[in-house]
């Protein structure tokens, strides 16, 4: 029931993972919420369909989830207890030539890990070690505006320094093989981020902390089950949402506050003449980063990988050496297609037997090109694929092919292809997408941003959603304590 004179307290714009918290988040303090998503379809960047073929369920953007178990908000929503995981032994696998090494493999058990990378073993545990025995202090530091004091100042100051470190020139300092840095490098990778930089450096730590940790988790029938419990937990509390519903302007919109899952620049369009010349100009000054483009295959049989280990793999990266990823990145990041491209691969459907045909794989591949790159990148990522799994062609029933053009059509936060919604830069890391302790606030009255532009950036953790909405709880209707969102 509402509290005003309005017909909704709030209205949200968007349907992803940070639109949904917000929505669970306000309705869970007893407000009137309702949700518009302009696709037939919610959940944004955590949604599955048969994109591909019958039968085959492909996450159409994100499909592992480290951060599903990690995230403050998911684990206040409890998370784990609306949604069935399976969590591979192995977080990710990084194969290589045997010139270089042999493949490195990220087993959840440090320990073992360590083991696999002989004489680099010991350099490896003494950087993730300290990091993964506090991983739910790295969440909360790494999933919180950096204009506040941290919550655990020495682990924040420990997770610092391995960060200035890894990305730095020093980088390699720590070890004399191939193989720890290769793998520390693909996850990095991730940040769509010059190598080394500090972004890129923090950034993979944090993901790596958490596959040491709690693992990298893949939900059981796909990315949408995330989705769909936070959207039963919304209409569980009276909230409403409407799809194929275009919101094109805020003259549009009707309620006492308003949060939306846009980016800056469609934040610009959306307000029009109401947004103050200041705040836009700052807002005009957001960069968004280098595409991405993305594969979905179809396939008669599981990944013939050369080295049988990557097959229960969750996720794999493939790029060679550290020098090789940091050079194909380079490539793309001057607005070139990488000759020999970072290709990350997800192949849940080894762990998940509801995602192909019985017998039958689904695999899910990405790899980064220029932004506004309208070249299908199949062959690309074929190749790559095959030259670390001899016989992947045979295997291929069909692929579908998403150019960076293409995932801005199909989703506009996705800027040029942006996966990210903004460049990863230092100074976006502070300013996301203003400098400010509550980023999320805009000066338009009862009009609040949240998504992957916003502080805390990229993933799905719905940490946006929920800052975004305490802010509206305590600036619209005076309410300081953050309801419970407990199943």
């Amino acid at each position: 029931m509402a509290t005003s004179a309005w017909p909704f307290d709030v209205e949200v714009v968007g349907s992803g993972p940070n639109a949904l918290a917000a929505a669970v988040t306000l309705a869970r303090a007893g407000l009137s919420v309702r949700v518009f998503e302009r696709m037939s379809h919610l959940g944004g960047g955590a949604r599955t369909a048969e994109t591909v073929a019958p039968g085959f369920h492909h996450d159409t953007c994100s499909a592992v989830h480290p951060l599903a178990l990690a995230s403050p908000f998911f684990r206040a929503f409890g998370l784990a207890r609306r949604v069935q995981f399976v969590t591979p032994e192995i977080s990710f696998a990084h194969p290589l030539s045997a010139a270089d090494g042999g493949s490195g493999i990220a087993y959840r058990d440090l320990e073992r890990t360590v083991e696999s990378l002989g004489r680099d073993g010991a350099a490896y545990r003494r950087l993730i070690a300290p990091l993964a025995a506090r991983s739910r202090e790295i969440a909360r530091f790494t999933g919180s505006p950096l204009l506040r004091v941290p919550p655990h100042p020495l682990v924040s100051a420990r997770f610092g320094a391995r960060a200035v470190l890894q990305g730095s020139a020093a980088w390699n300092a720590p070890f004399s093989g191939a193989v720890a840095p290769a793998m520390i490098t693909g996850v990095a990778a991730h940040a769509i981020a010059p190598q080394p930089s500090l972004i890129a450096a923090a950034a993979g730590l944090a993901l790596q902390t958490h596959a040491h940790a709690a693992g990298w988790p893949i939900p059981m029938g796909g990315s949408q089950a995330i989705s769909d419990a936070l959207a039963d937990d919304l209409r569980a509390h009276g909230g409403e949402i409407v799809l194929d519903h275009e919101i094109a302007s805020l003259d549009e919109l009707n309620a006492r506050a308003v949060v939306l899952d846009v980016t800056p620049r469609a934040l610009v369009r959306l307000a029009g003449e109401r947004m103050p010349s200041g705040y836009r100009r700052r807002l005009e000054r957001f960069r968004y980063g280098s595409g991405s483009a993305k594969v979905q295959f179809a396939l008669s049989g599981p990944v013939p990988w050369a080295d049988d280990r990557i097959a229960e793999a969750g996720t794999v990266h493939i790029g060679g050496t550290r020098a090789r990823i940091a050079a194909a990145e380079r490539e793309v990041l001057a607005g070139r297609h990488a000759a020999s491209p970072y290709v990350l691969v997800s192949q849940p459907s080894v762990f998940d037997a509801t995602r192909a045909p019985h017998g039958h794989h689904a695999l899910w591949a990405y790899t980064h090109v220029p932004a506004g790159s309208t070249l299908d990148q199949t062959e690309a990522v074929t190749r790559a694929i095959e030259n670390v799994a001899p016989g992947f062609r045979d295997v291929i029933i069909t692929s579908r092919s998403t150019s960076a053009a293409q995932l801005e059509a199909d989703n506009p936060n996705y800027i040029g292809g942006d996966i990210a919604a903004g460049a990863a830069t230092l100074r976006q890391l502070l300013a996301r997408p203003v400098l400010s302790t509550e980023p999320w606030r805009t000066p338009l009255p009862g009009v609040y941003l949240c998504g992957a532009a916003t502080s805390p950036g990229p993933g799905v953790h719905g940490q946006s959603g929920w800052f975004a909405a305490r802010s509206v709880l305590r600036h619209e209707f005076g309410m300081a304590r953050t309801p419970s969102l407990a199943p």
